[in-house]
């Protein structure tokens, strides 16, 4: 009996070998021999490439649109970087201008300090210019602590701009001399004309804020382009510093003088440099 079981076992065995074999065999002819794959075949495919589209559709959305955030924000970025460095390279380009314009005003204010033998001169830098009194004052950062005195002639881009009007411990304020103010103390000045004949007068402001040399008395005329300096005979400033060049010659309102125009020698306009002249024992 028991040799009958075991036989049983070996035959079931040997039999599902057999079905095995028949059906790999079977399913590879079939394959073999069809054309297109079965019906199940085909459906099971159609269902997992539609849901392939249905999942990969709105993954290629998303994922692109995170790309494109990514963009954007690296622009906005680089944008904002580009910006900035602009920006930079405006602020130095100003800052350049600034300094190649100050060094010019520097070198021509140490050519000032060479040409004025028998003074001795303080240079200072202007710290504050109102926009409604242009024309008529300024501050500069040096006052009786580097030995600034009321009065004193104040030079700026080769020419006399000025002279201190008031002085504190460290700055002093400049009454220029396009000031309109009719009380200002004005600069005694001189020319010579082409024969060698002085002419003396004194430095003042038409209403249009025109700089003129006006003539105490005399008959002579000066040509374009004569230089005007001070006289050093208002007892305040040195004499020999330089105003300006008659730029033209008419007469006054009643007829009776010149009216010589002044083209400044200063720089009135845009000082950022002067240099204070202290009047010497000698001068």
């Amino acid at each position: 009996m028991k040799n009958f079981f075991q036989n049983r076992k070996m035959l079931a065995a040997f039999g599902t070998v057999a079905v095995l074999v028949a059906l790999l065999g079977s399913t590879v002819m079939l394959r073999n021999n069809l054309s297109a794959p079965l019906l199940i075949q085909r459906l099971g495919n159609d269902i997992v490439s539609v849901g392939s589209r249905i999942v990969s559709v709105p993954v290629s959305w998303f994922t692109d649109g995170i790309d494109s955030v990514k963009d954007l924000q690296n622009a906005a970025d680089e944008n904002s970087h580009l910006k900035k460095r602009v920006a930079e390279l405006a602020q130095v380009e100003a800052r350049n201008a600034a300094l190649e314009k100050e060094n010019k005003q520097l070198k021509a204010a140490a050519g000032i300090k060479k040409t004025l033998t028998g003074y001795t001169t303080t240079t200072a830098s202007v710290i504050s210019r109102s926009s409604d009194s242009w024309s008529e004052v300024l501050t500069i950062d040096k006052g009786k602590s580097s030995g600034l005195k009321k009065d004193m002639a104040v030079m700026s881009g080769g020419g006399v701009i000025g002279r201190i009007l008031e002085v504190d411990a460290a700055t002093s304020k400049v009454e220029l001399i396009t000031t309109t103010d009719s009380s200002a103390n004005r600069f005694a000045v001189q020319a010579t004309t082409d024969t060698g004949k002085v002419l003396h007068g004194i430095i003042s402001v038409q209403s249009n804020g025109t700089l003129t040399f006006t003539q105490a008395s005399s008959s002579s005329k000066l040509k374009k382009g004569t230089k005007v300096y001070t006289s050093g005979l208002g007892g305040t400033s040195p004499k020999g510093l330089l105003i300006g060049t008659v730029a033209e010659t008419t007469k006054d309102s009643f007829g009776l003088s010149d009216l010589i125009k002044i083209k400044p020698a200063g720089n009135l306009s845009d000082a950022s440099v002067v240099t204070v002249v202290k009047r010497s024992v000698a001068g």
